[in-house]
């Protein structure tokens, strides 16, 4: 396995003590040493990265890691790819922020429109969590109605009226056709919940006898629930989902932050071929930069500017991030995609060929652009109380191991891939999945 080892112990394995001396010094001013608790407490420790190149990191301990992350998922071309680069520095000598609107916003703009199905128009955010409440907001106002379907570890931003019922724990879950909502943090009014009902997803019947009531403003769904796993939508799901929004008049909300110019030059709803009523960005948008953004159908979108309905941001559009919007989505080619869908696919096959010869109870499932591995599952997942079975304790261990051995991967089971994860990449990821399999069947930790 052709690595780094500048910072290997005498066992070959990589260390990573400087990560963790830096973390403890860095949170004397930043609390935990990180800027988001989605960093926080990683095993063996949040590391600290010194540069990224194509598939590759380098952490301060010098260690050259094949990277899983990918920034949780925006660098779908890689780290620092060049012609991006050479974009946002020709922008950074024509200026940085405005307060007025650019040529190079109306590029990106036009580029989204002409991508994704559902977009008639559009607007930039900075983030996810942002477009998010966007769209509720748009559909609220559209509808007249208060109610807001969201579905069980789906994942919406972390802002207090949304971040309801996305990783539960099944002792408070509830029953599944009426689910509790669960808050996601300390500090959660109450009343945030208002108006939010909790589904189960992929179960349609249920769907279906809720909009009859007649008061639900918008469904939100990851069309692919790719934040807490990588699950397929059942057949006719989305299908049904959006015949009965028509029915009952809902506004059928799409999350494609995770999907969005990742499963498809369009996302999720090109790959599956249905068109929501907004849908919501971000992450693989602009590779990396802090990008987001809404779209959906004109006389909804318009309602911004003639509806009464605000939307704003002082750095919603702001020019260097275009520049790298326009850039990324220039090069998101169908050819990428199915050059991704070949080495994805090669991955997921090998490992879980790797699983099934070690005996190793393993799930590999989702897309080659970003799939999930659940140790402890005898079968796909179909919703997240599925998931919440996976057993996480081994598959924490696992990540750990890998890690050492020179492979980065999320800790919550995905993987994404980038267009510079090569066939020799892959190979050295599977080699290193190997060596970490034997290594844990042989101490009795898999």
């Amino acid at each position: 396995m052709a690595t780094s080892l500048s910072a290997a112990t005498p066992s070959g394995l990589f260390s990573f003590d400087a990560s963790a001396a830096a973390i403890k010094k860095n949170s004397r001013w930043l609390a935990g040493g990180v800027s988001s608790n989605f960093r926080l407490n990683i095993s063996p420790t949040p590391l600290v990265i010194e540069r990224g190149e194509g598939p590759y990191l380098y952490d301060v301990d010098g260690n050259r890691l094949i990277d899983y992350y990918l920034g949780m998922g925006p660098m779908i071309l890689g780290h620092n790819p060049q012609a991006l680069s050479d974009a946002v520095r020709t922008q950074m000598e024509h200026g940085i922020l405005f307060a007025g609107q650019t040529a190079i916003e109306v590029e990106a703009a036009r580029l989204v429109c002409e991508m994704v199905p559902s977009a008639e128009r559009m607007r930039f955010n900075s983030s996810g969590s942002e477009a998010d409440q966007a769209a509720l907001r748009l559909a609220r106002a559209a509808t007249g109605r208060d109610k807001i379907i969201k579905f069980e570890g789906h994942y919406h931003g972390w802002f207090d009226n949304i971040l309801w019922s996305t990783a539960p724990g099944l002792d408070v879950a509830g029953p599944h056709d009426a689910p509790n909502p669960v808050p996601g943090s300390k500090g959660q009014p109450a009343g945030s919940v208002d108006g939010l009902v909790v589904l189960p997803w992929n179960d349609l019947d249920v769907v279906e006898k809720r909009l009859a009531g007649g008061d639900v403003a918008a469904i939100i769904m990851e069309a692919a629930m790719c934040n807490a796993g990588a699950v397929h939508p059942a057949p006719g799901y989305l299908e049904g989902v959006r015949a009965a929004c028509d029915k009952y008049g809902t506004v059928l909300i799409f999350d494609e932050v995770i999907t969005g110019f990742r499963l498809a030059p369009g996302g999720a709803q090109e790959r599956f071929g249905v068109t929501p009523d907004l849908s919501t960005f971000g992450k693989a948008i602009a590779n990396g930069f802090p990008v987001a953004a809404i779209a959906g159908r004109a006389n909804l979108m318009d309602m911004f500017s003639t509806g009464g309905v605000v939307h704003g941001g002082t750095y919603n559009a702001q020019p260097i991030a275009m520049a790298a919007t326009v850039a990324t989505l220039k090069a998101l080619q169908p050819s990428l995609f199915a050059d991704i869908e070949v080495t994805g696919g090669r991955l997921m096959s090998g490992m879980r060929e790797i699983f099934a010869k070690a005996g190793v109870k393993a799930v590999v499932e989702g897309f080659p652009q970003v799939f999930h591995v659940a140790f402890g599952l005898d079968e796909p997942a179909k919703d997240y109380r599925d998931l919440a079975k996976m057993d996480r304790k081994t598959y924490v261990a696992f990540t750990s191991a890998l890690l050492q051995r020179g492979v980065r991967a999320l800790e919550r089971g995905a993987w994404f891939m980038s267009i510079t994860h090569t066939e020799e990449v892959v190979d050295e990821t599977l080699n290193a999945v190997q060596d970490t399999v034997r290594h844990m069947r042989a101490s009795g930790a898999l």
